[in-house]
């Protein structure tokens, strides 16, 4: 196994138009489309890596229900091992409505069985089997995965992989506790967006905010959307532009990123080289409607990458 990803799974319900915003008193509003499509950033994350030509396997939770079936149909057939995803008979699947205006979106999620994973249901054959070991979503799954997770990341890190942990946004806004320290400790890099790094150091500049979080342990790539990414190696600090492209939905191509970062560093690219695949794969994957449809594959993503700007920032 090349890639073992942890965190959530879930549909999500994408709503697109040019005026998504609803409107109260049971006015009822015209929108260019809705649609049901794969959701939950860990979801998306490894159809994208496998699409990038990895072997990889889902460790999540979902209802034994319409919206279930219906996420494990899907990743199957998208080559994903979900042999890992625990089905819940009494919680239904978590569902997430993603309001998207193309360059921005808003996004309204229940929580549902994702929130029920553990690090218990995580099999230990795939945990020490895997090359690499992502987290996404991290806050979504804090109290029941948070406790168990350091632990998780330290028995793959003695197996030989590498790890690396997305948090995505907190809805509680609390951004995080010893257990988020814990896991950072154990993580190898730590690939939070631009606001996400800023909540997380406490930092009212992304310089700050860098020089706090990789003084926590982990090595740190922040994402900057349609500017690209910025990384440290030892003292000095980077940046990878992508090509401008016209985005139809932005919705997972920071997961997609991450699936670009991760094909690279297992493909045996430095941490350049991965970032500008990773800034090339959630590119592409802005081209169509939802966090999958637009996954490119690796010699797509490749070719893409050749356009990615790399200078010192």
């Amino acid at each position: 196994m090349d890639l073992l990803v942890i965190g959530d799974c879930n549909p999500d319900v994408l709503v697109l138009g040019d005026d998504v915003t609803p409107e109260f008193g049971q006015q009822e509003k015209l929108v260019d489309g809705i649609s049901l499509v794969i959701g939950g950033s860990a979801a998306i994350t490894t159809v994208a890596a496998a699409r990038l030509g990895l072997r990889v396997a889902l460790a999540a939770a979902v209802g034994d229900d319409p919206a279930g079936r219906f996420m494990l149909g899907q990743l199957a057939r998208e080559g994903v091992d979900t042999s890992a995803v625990a089905v819940r008979r009494d919680t239904p699947t978590g569902m997430t409505v993603a309001l998207s205006e193309g360059k921005d979106r808003a996004i309204l999620t229940a929580t549902g069985a994702m929130a029920t994973l553990t690090a218990r249901d995580v099999p230990a054959s795939l945990l020490t089997a895997a090359r690499h070991v992502h987290v996404s979503s991290y806050f979504l799954l804090e109290r029941s995965l948070g406790p168990g997770l350091a632990a998780l990341l330290e028995a793959a890190r003695a197996s030989g992989a590498r790890t690396s942990l997305d948090t995505n946004w907190d809805p509680a806004q609390r951004w995080g506790d010893g257990s988020l320290r814990a896991a950072l400790a154990a993580t190898d890099l730590l690939l939070p967006n631009e606001t996400e790094a800023l909540c997380l150091s406490g930092a009212a500049t992304l310089a700050e905010a860098m020089a706090v979080l990789s003084g926590a342990g982990p090595g740190l790539v922040i994402k900057l959307g349609v500017r690209g990414a910025l990384w440290a190696e030892g003292a000095r600090r980077y940046r990878a532009e992508p090509p401008p492209v016209t985005p139809a939905d932005t919705t997972g191509a920071g997961d997609c990123f991450n699936a670009g970062v991760i094909a690279g560093l297992l493909g045996g690219l430095d941490l350049a080289g991965a970032v500008a695949l990773g800034c090339a794969t959630g590119a592409a994957s802005t081209l169509g409607a939802g966090g999958t449809a637009a996954c490119p594959d690796l010699p797509t993503a490749q070719a893409l990458a050749r356009s990615v700007t790399v200078r010192p920032a």
